[in-house]
């Protein structure tokens, strides 16, 4: 079953950096940073992330890391995709190397950053 595909980023740019590099139109969710309980709860059910097939994209960082964790704790069944610890940050990660990254979770990616 395919299930219709969400991407969870922390931030705004996040959010842009990705649509840049995305050749499809997929649906991102920004979480501002890590989550209350009740944000949590809402985010799950305005956007049925039970029933969808979850990836989440997050920096490499402290905060990164603890909303990685608390997003698994909530979502066993959500994907991550992981950037290299160098750049820190989804928005410091240069294009090619986001499209590497996205391209391996199988999702398309515009050709001008696969180079």
């Amino acid at each position: 079953m395919d299930r219709e595909r969400i991407v969870i980023v922390e931030g705004i740019t996040d959010k842009k950096k990705l649509k840049k590099v995305l050749d499809e139109d997929i649906e991102i969710i920004c979480t501002h940073g890590t989550l209350g309980v009740e944000r949590m709860e809402e985010l799950i059910f305005d956007f049925n992330l039970d029933d969808r097939s979850v990836y989440i994209l997050v920096d490499e960082d402290d905060s990164g890391n603890k909303l990685r964790k608390q997003l698994t704790e909530e979502l066993p069944h959500a994907e991550h995709i992981y950037i290299d610890k160098a750049f820190r940050e989804v928005a410091a990660t240069p294009e090619p190397e986001l499209a590497r990254a996205l391209l391996n979770r199988h999702f398309s990616v515009k050709p001008i950053y696969l180079i």
